[in-house]
């Protein structure tokens, strides 16, 4: 099947433009497939730079590139124009190091995890993978928002395989690193009933802030509030204290901030800004907090001069 030409330079203007380039399903944040976002939690362990293309935004960009490549299937990873494979070859590139070497990052630490079996764990696992039979061992994913999956998978042999109370617990690189000092347990309560993860990597969860709290930090100089709301409706209520928006090109300044920044998000009543507070921790920030009640509970706590709506 031969390319459309003006397709081909299309292809050719997005490889040019960038050294490595990642045609995906879905976007960094949202993969639409598990093959995906293997391919995106193996570059995200590099802690390199990359484009990415969503295929299922653009047919043909998803057709042609099959074409370009001469390879059937999405995600596609170039370097440097040339194609480097699918998701598989791209964890086993990045397992051996010889992904650091393509892009001259240091290579991989393998060393274990160190990880936590409760014995009421222990004992769910150990029936699992008996019953399971053959080379099975307990697999963990956790990718870069901390979102963790357990499931059982074939021993891999290029995996990073932790051990706990005769347990192997195996990673791919990324996994592994954000794993260390995680505790693998086993609940039957309000949570459910299963295996539970308590991981101290993980970003804390959002937190509500008062109103009257907020006010006091912002009067310190302790604390970066972000309005998100639009413009018309910042125009009928504001706070009397500096803020930022979401406006624009601000979303990006704020998440080029330190990590460790303490972000409150306002809204009307609360729900949008938890939405974004929810955001902001999933991009890493590790003090996020909601407003509770929004501009409304503003208005009733701490200056009445703000208007309601």
């Amino acid at each position: 099947m031969s390319l459309d030409p003006a397709l081909r330079t299309r292809i050719e203007t997005l490889l040019q433009g960038n050294r490595a380039v990642l045609f995906m399903k879905g976007s960094p944040m949202t993969p639409q497939c598990g093959f995906s976002a293997k391919a995106v939690s193996a570059l995200e362990s590099l802690g390199i730079d990359y484009a990415t293309v969503n295929v299922l935004e653009d047919g043909e960009i998803r057709e042609g590139i099959k074409v370009y490549g001469d390879w059937p299937t999405i995600p596609q990873l170039y370097v440097d124009g040339e194609l480097v494979g699918g998701s598989d070859i791209i964890e086993q590139m990045a397992g051996s190091g010889e992904l650091h070497g393509l892009f001259g990052v240091a290579p991989p630490d393998r060393t274990p995890p160190s990880i936590v079996i409760t014995p009421a764990a222990r004992e769910m696992i150990a029936k699992a993978v008996g019953d399971a039979g053959g080379d099975y061992v307990l697999h963990v994913d956790i990718d870069k928002n901390f979102r963790t999956r357990l499931q059982l998978a074939p021993r891999n042999p290029g995996a990073i395989i932790a051990q706990a109370d005769g347990i192997d617990v195996q990673f791919d690189l990324g996994a592994a690193r954000r794993a260390d000092g995680m505790t693998i347990d086993f609940a039957d309560d309000i949570r459910g009933r299963g295996l539970v993860i308590d991981n101290p990597n993980a970003p804390k969860p959002v937190q509500d802030i008062s109103p009257a709290d907020a006010n006091d930090r912002l009067a310190a100089g302790m604390l970066t509030l972000v309005d998100v709301r639009p413009p018309d409706e910042r125009d009928i209520a504001k706070i009397a204290r500096p803020f930022e928006t979401l406006d624009g090109d601000a979303i990006t300044r704020l998440q080029q901030l330190p990590k460790d920044t303490p972000l409150a998000f306002l809204c009307h009543h609360g729900g949008r800004s938890q939405q974004a507070a929810e955001h902001f921790r999933n991009q890493g920030f590790t003090n996020v907090y909601n407003v509770a009640g929004g501009i409304d509970a503003w208005s009733d706590s701490v200056d009445g001069g703000v208007p309601k709506y």
